[in-house]
């Protein structure tokens, strides 16, 4: 098994370390030996070098480089993900959000997926090439390719690594039709890039902005640009005629869930001129559960029971909660002019055309992320 294919979207579930503990920990059954032949794969071979940054951005940051043979990642049938292929040009993330479900995967590489998953950054570098050879098989049929839905591909490593430039213009050469999900400012440096995919095929831009707390932001996605940010790149891409929804994710129970808060961050993201606005309610898989669970502990400790409470059949917060959350938001998205979007239809930067007008949503919970 090449560990270049072992992302979220394999859907092993796996035994994860406690927050800062150490990072040999394996995972259960199949994904036991996934974690072991990508230790071997990562860390064996001549192909991988480390490095760090000696620039205040990258201070404690290590970059593991490797050379992937696949990098498109095809997501089990299972899986609710609402899209079939992904491609995913980093590992770990700097953005080190605390409730980030994708640091289980760091789990497969017996890294830590705790501060690890924070501080060790796996890098495809030669992810614009493959991926070029890849969509140039007989065998690949042009199917969608979502980015974003793992690990943050504007996350800051981008700014120094530059994949994404190739990788957008390995699918546009394809006319492939990709979506990208973000968190990150970066996105703009590719503006004219996406423009020019635009022309041959189908975009699809999303930002992820879950609440506007300042507070909340600096110690639950410490790494991230702060939300205003975040809106002001929904304005940009609207401002160059791409149309760009808002990922309202994740909605916090107790923490960013309270009536004025959703409102204002819905005022908020329909001011930027969001095409829509999809909210997703936050939601705790091994390996971020933990994780989570120690920064609430530390940040909120009157919340711990009443999480442990909220989430004790699982991963997701009960389905009362989540379609309280779902139709608060579909009215006040309403309220402010902007919908939401239909699970996995793109957000086109092409005006759709009326057959491709996306119909009213049920208000049901979403899990993109």
């Amino acid at each position: 098994m090449r560990w270049e294919n072992l992302a979220v979207e394999t859907g092993q579930d796996g035994r994860t370390g406690a927050p800062g503990g150490p990072g040999a920990l394996g995972a259960l059954g199949d994904a036991t030996e996934h974690g072991r032949a990508a230790e071997a794969a990562l860390f064996g071979a001549d192909a991988v070098t480390v490095r760090t940054f000696d620039t205040p951005e990258f201070a404690g940051i290590t970059f593991h480089e490797v050379r992937a043979r696949s990098v498109l990642n095809r997501v089990p049938g299972a899986s609710r993900m609402p899209f079939e292929w992904t491609v995913n040009p980093y590992r770990g993330c700097t953005h080190a959000c605390v409730y980030c479900f994708a640091r289980k995967t760091h789990g497969y590489l017996d890294l830590d997926t705790g501060i690890g998953f924070d501080t060790q950054i796996v890098v495809k570098v030669n992810a614009p090439e493959v991926l070029r050879r890849q969509l140039g098989s007989r065998r690949w049929q042009g199917d969608h390719v979502a980015m974003g839905t793992n690990v943050d591909c504007y996350q800051r490593a981008e700014g120094r690594y530059r994949l994404m430039p190739g990788i957008i213009s390995a699918l546009t050469d394809h006319a492939n039709p990709f979506s990208i999900l973000t968190k990150g400012t970066l996105i703009l440096r590719d503006l004219d890039l996406l423009v020019r995919a635009a022309e041959v095929t189908d975009v699809g831009i999303s930002v992820s902005v879950g609440f506007l707390d300042g507070d909340l932001w600096r110690t639950v996605e410490p790494g991230t640009p702060a939300p205003e940010r975040r809106l002001d790149v929904v304005r940009a891409l609207g401002e160059h005629g791409i149309g760009c929804g808002v990922l309202m994710a994740p909605v916090i129970p107790f923490l960013s869930d309270q009536p004025d808060r959703l409102r204002a961050t819905v005022r908020a993201i329909a001011a930027a001129g969001a095409t829509s606005v999809t909210p997703l309610v936050l939601h705790l898989r091994p390996g971020a559960r933990e994780w989570f669970m120690a920064w609430l502990g530390q940040h909120h400790p009157h919340l711990v029971r009443r999480y442990e409470r909220l989430y004790a059949q699982g991963a997701y917060a009960p389905t009362w909660y989540q379609r309280r959350i779902t139709r608060q938001v579909h009215e006040l998205a309403r309220e402010y002019g902007i919908g939401p979007t239909r699970a996995g239809t793109a957000r086109r930067i092409r005006p759709a055309r009326p057959a491709d007008a996306p119909a009213a949503p049920e208000p049901t919970q979403l899990t993109l992320m």
